[in-house]
């Protein structure tokens, strides 16, 4: 069987991250995040990204921390404006909605959302009758592979300090975006441009995980009720814990993994280069072909790359390699696409 290229998950974990776990294997350990290593890795978490007054605190996943964030931080009354593929429209089956607060749609710029778009729908909400526009939720990298500059970043900061909306940034790749050739931003820039993100693991290497990172640690005040409340309180919260500590040791394993699979999406491109169409021109883990629809067929039955988007003769589908992708791997894929052609 071939290796498959469904997603970034489907490996379970780093051995350097299941070496961290073994280790604590015979430890008692407080629960609900409360353990020294959840302590450590919320202060390595802080160090990294330059924000000492910050906060932290680990989720299961990325459709819960994406709910539990928003609903924490927006009034009854309030609403999010995320770009039509965002993660929160799309593929989340309506979760901030149902708890309440409307998603607003813009128009995505090559799977982003520009800053006039921003400050165009805000202004388009002025009065009670509708619902008020309070956040600002983005993907880095976003869903179709591309990655925010700092200046497109910092222009939506602009947009949102000058309406008073908060910025979340879905980091469920957040590695993949930091350590790609496209992306000028540091893991500082985050901290400084985003009111909370969330550096993704259950995508890089982990186990599961994510860890919500509030810029100020004020903004936070009472999250641990409301991560209790929506049922995403770990009793076992060291888990992650420990995991999230490993990867933010001094080696900062976390950057490794996501350059690695960065690393192989790359050579994957040079090597099928001219021999087939890309729908998409990403710089990170995720590549999108579009293919005539039987060899699309092929790839899918063979490799488990998965149907994006169905144009009917044609079809887009989505490559991702991960921290465990192997050299021959991507080579073996290539070649089997440059053996049936586009």
């Amino acid at each position: 069987m071939y290796h498959q290229f469904t997603n970034d998950y489907s490996e379970s974990v780093h051995p350097e991250i299941w070496k961290a776990l073994t280790d604590v294997m015979s430890e008692q350990n407080r629960g609900y995040g409360l353990d020294r290593h959840s302590q450590e890795a919320e202060r390595r978490i802080l160090s990294c990204f330059g924000i000492p007054m910050g906060a932290v605190f680990f989720l299961g996943g990325g459709t819960q921390t994406n709910m539990t964030v928003i609903s924490f931080l927006l009034r009854p009354y309030e609403g999010v404006i995320s770009c039509d593929t965002g993660h929160i429209n799309v593929h989340e089956t309506a979760a901030v909605e149902g708890s309440g607060h409307k998603v607003l749609c813009v128009p995505n710029r090559n799977g982003k959302i520009d800053a006039a778009d921003v400050e165009k729908a805000v202004r388009s909400h002025a009065d009670e009758h509708m619902v008020k526009l309070k956040m600002v939720y983005l993907s880095d990298t976003t869903e179709t592979g591309t990655v925010y500059s700092k200046k497109e970043l910092t222009e939506i900061r602009r947009v949102c300090d000058k309406y008073g909306l908060l910025l979340f940034l879905d980091g469920a790749r957040l590695g993949a975006a930091l350590t790609c050739s496209g992306s000028d931003l540091a893991p500082e820039d985050l901290g400084k441009l985003c009111d909370v993100f969330y550096v993704g693991g259950t995508k890089n290497g982990m186990l599961f995980g994510e860890a919500v990172v509030f810029s100020k640690a004020d903004l936070a005040r009472e999250f641990r009720y409301q991560i209790k409340n929506r049922g995403a309180m770990l009793a076992k919260g060291f888990v992650p814990g420990a995991m999230f500590e490993r990867a933010f040791d001094k080696d900062l394993l976390y950057f490794s993994m996501a350059r690695h699979a960065n690393e192989m999406a790359e050579l994957f491109v040079r090597l099928v280069e001219g021999s087939v169409e890309f729908s998409v021109r990403s710089v990170t883990n995720q590549q999108f072909l579009r293919m005539k629809k039987e060899k699309a067929e092929k790839l899918i039955r063979n490799f488990g790359c998965e149907l994006w988007t169905d144009e009917g003769e044609t079809q887009v589908i989505r490559v991702v390699t991960s921290f465990a992708t192997k050299e021959e791997d991507v080579r073996s894929l290539a070649d089997y696409i440059k053996q049936i052609g586009g």
